[in-house]
């Protein structure tokens, strides 16, 4: 794709619904984050990235929404599906049960800054009985939040490294790739596979 297909891209309708499709995803069964293709937007141009940040909310909300639902119908299949998501482990699954047990929502709240999945959140709150409108609540600051950081610490980063890139689109999307290979390699490392 030519600077200016990526830059028509990034700027039209198919990247709201890419960023809409990766929220849902990662909610549910998918591991990347909708972060991953948040940045790589902001690289090119931040206010179609910050765009993006709300329908990559509203997949993660629907996509939440589908996992509680789960979580409400079949708990323990819920939970067998999660555990075969990378870096997800029983161990892990119970460990967010005593974080909700003990703090409730706010436990959610904190979920990103420990790295724990959103996924595990939605159906361990459900299988506890907690109430839906309250999970969407929490669930807009703690999904939302997150992605607009990180979609401004990219496009900050693009700003500072613009002398050297040339805005070139293939240039600017290199370092954006090569830091999510090192969160990732940190995160699986930490996680497990």
């Amino acid at each position: 794709m030519t600077p200016a297909g990526v830059d028509r891209f990034v700027a039209g309708g198919a990247a709201q619904v890419v960023a809409f499709s990766w929220g849902f995803a990662e909610a549910t069964l998918f591991f990347l984050l909708p972060d991953v293709f948040l940045t790589a937007l902001a690289a090119r141009n931040l206010h179609a990235a910050v765009r993006a940040t709300l329908s990559a909310l509203a997949g993660a909300l629907l996509g939440g929404t589908l996992m509680y639902a789960c979580g409400h119908a079949a708990p323990e299949r819920a939970r067998a599906l999660l555990d075969a998501v990378p870096a997800v482990s029983p161990a892990l699954l119970a460990s967010v049960r005593a974080q909700l047990d003990a703090h409730g929502l706010l436990a959610m709240a904190l979920g990103p800054v420990r790295g724990t999945p959103y996924k595990i959140y939605a159906v361990e709150w459900e299988a506890r009985g907690g109430s839906l409108p309250a999970f969407l609540l929490v669930s807009v600051p703690a999904r939302w939040l997150r992605f607009v950081l990180t979609t401004v610490a990219a496009a900050g980063a693009m700003r500072v490294l613009a002398p050297w890139t040339g805005r070139s689109a293939r240039v600017e999307l290199t370092p954006v790739a090569l830091a999510w290979v090192g969160v990732y390699a940190v995160y699986f490392a930490h996680f497990g596979w």
